[in-house]
Order: C-alpha cells, then structure tokens, then sequence
C-alpha cells in the first residue's frame, strides 16, 4: 500500500499520496518551486497509521507548483419578485495545481 497523508492547507483538507496531482486554494509562490506543507493531520504508510492531535509532530510533505490559474466563473443572482431588485455578480477563485513529490 501507498504513503498517505492528510494535509490542511486553505482551510481545506486533502488526501495526499506520491505523484498525485492535487487543485487547492491559491498559493503565493511561482510555478515550478517547491514548497512544504506542515500541516499534517494523519500519516499512514501501510503498516503502521499515526494521527495527530491536531498535526503529526515532524511530518512533512513535499509538493511542487505546476501551475497557477483562476477556476471558472460561478454567477451569483439575487432576487427579490414583485420590487424590481436583481443584483447579478460572478466570481472567479484563484486556484494552484501542486504535484505531491514525497511524503
């Protein structure tokens, strides 16, 4: 069985396991470096499973950038019937895509 691991890192928690290709929320670094996630809440490597309480002391994973885009937009619509209030706004999310070198 695989190295995984469960990393926090936007507010949000990913499965994490070699040569994945992982889309999080926007991070400030530019394609092609590496960067470090500390946040680590599990680790497994197939025997042996270690859960942190809140983060695994020590854990470590590698990632590099592949690429940093927008996602696609997402309209939002507001209406009120019968008091001509419409308001329409659309959004689009910063986005990084990361490969997961090693765990």
């Amino acid at each position: 069985m695989a190295k995984i691991a469960i990393i926090e890192t936007g507010g949000k928690q990913y499965v994490a396991t070699e040569g994945a290709t992982l889309t999080v929320e926007k991070l400030d670094t530019a394609e092609g470096k590496k960067v470090e996630f500390t946040s680590v809440l599990l680790t497994d490597d197939g025997s042996k499973t270690v859960v942190g309480a809140p983060l695994v002391a020590g854990a470590k994973v590698t990632a590099e950038i592949v690429e940093n885009f927008r996602d696609d937009k997402v309209t939002v619509i507001r209406y009120r019937p019968k008091s001509r209030y419409f308001k329409k706004r659309g959004h689009r999310q910063p986005q990084t895509t990361i490969k997961i070198l090693s765990v």
